[in-house]
């Protein structure tokens, strides 16, 4: 028997998020988590998740979105985790269990143990919702860079299929740093020549190469995939890619000729992985609320991000 389980990421005004400590003698006792708890056989799951964090947190829920849903298992029982962010809510967080309880900055959460399934969560807080793709033919790929970075964008794949090893190199030397001073993850295909030996956060493997990996690569921070059905997507998750990219969701000016998934399918396929999945394809950043409440990231693109401001 599988568990359904809602858990509510809780952040404050200066975006440090709630966490609480599990008592001892519960299930892994001990570990950090986000406030939640089980879903009520017939509850659905906004009932559920405003139920537990009204007893355990003391908040009144008013607003949500979706973060991520996974199954994990662990050696005694099977869970179904229905992550959301909550964007509104009323009251003073605090543990109402008599629980340890603290704020923590994003960057700190890395100093706490948390049950092995909130990998997938940890993984997710840390991915921005949008994911811009910096193509080769640009006339001037820094100028692009520069504008891209002044959007904030947080997450940006450079793909360098079509230059030599040299210029990829010498843009990504520079580039890099620059990333770097922003607070920005810069990833670099994987049609790239000598890739994993690129300054960069780490790599974005095209399908043909990641269906040609048996395991993770050693040595790589950041490693993420392009995906265009459920067996790509299953093999990623296999081999612990850290996420994907899944395309295209609609009808797309780079590759008309290519049959659009649809958000259906999108949201279908996306339910049975347990890693975050980026859409692709057609999208603009208006879109960025149906790939979430279809159980995307957010959204990925080249042409969504040519405007300056997001």
């Amino acid at each position: 028997m599988t568990l359904s389980v809602v858990i509510g990421i809780v952040r404050n005004e200066d975006g440090e998020l709630f966490i609480t400590r599990r008592h001892n003698t519960l299930h892994l006792g001990g570990l950090w988590e986000f406030a939640g708890g089980k879903v009520e056989r017939g509850e659905m799951l906004n009932t559920a998740l405003s139920r537990e964090l009204r007893e355990e947190i003391g908040i009144e829920v008013i607003s949500v979105m979706p973060l991520i849903t996974f199954h994990h298992e662990y050696f005694d029982r099977k869970v179904r985790l229905h992550v959301f962010e909550i964007t509104e809510f009323s009251g003073t967080a605090e543990s109402k269990l008599g629980q340890g309880w603290f704020w923590v900055k994003l960057s700190d959460l890395k100093n706490y143990v948390f049950p092995a399934a909130n990998r997938a969560i940890l993984t997710a807080l840390r991915l921005p919702p949008h994911y811009a793709i910096l193509n080769d033919d640009s006339d001037d790929l820094l100028e692009e860079l520069h504008r891209l970075l002044a959007q904030g964008i947080k997450l940006i794949q450079a793909r360098l299929k079509n230059v030599t090893e040299q210029t990829a190199r010498d843009f990504l030397t520079i580039a890099h740093p620059l990333c770097q001073e922003r607070g920005t993850i810069l990833l670099v295909n994987s049609g790239t020549a000598q890739v994993f030996e690129m300054p960069s956060d780490g790599v974005h493997l095209t399908s043909l190469d990641l269906l040609a990996l048996t395991h993770r690569p050693k040595d790589v921070n950041w490693l993420s995939a392009s995906c265009h059905n459920l067996e790509e997507l299953k093999h990623a998750e296999k081999i612990g890619v850290d996420f994907a990219v899944l395309s295209p969701v609609q009808t797309s000016q780079t590759h008309p000729e290519i049959e659009p998934l649809s958000w259906s399918i999108f949201s279908k396929w996306v339910a049975e992985c347990d890693i975050p999945v980026y859409a692709l394809g057609g999208l603009e950043k208006t879109d960025l609320q149906t790939a979430k409440f279809a159980g995307g990231q957010g959204i990925a693109g080249i042409r969504a991000f040519k405007l300056n401001e997001i």
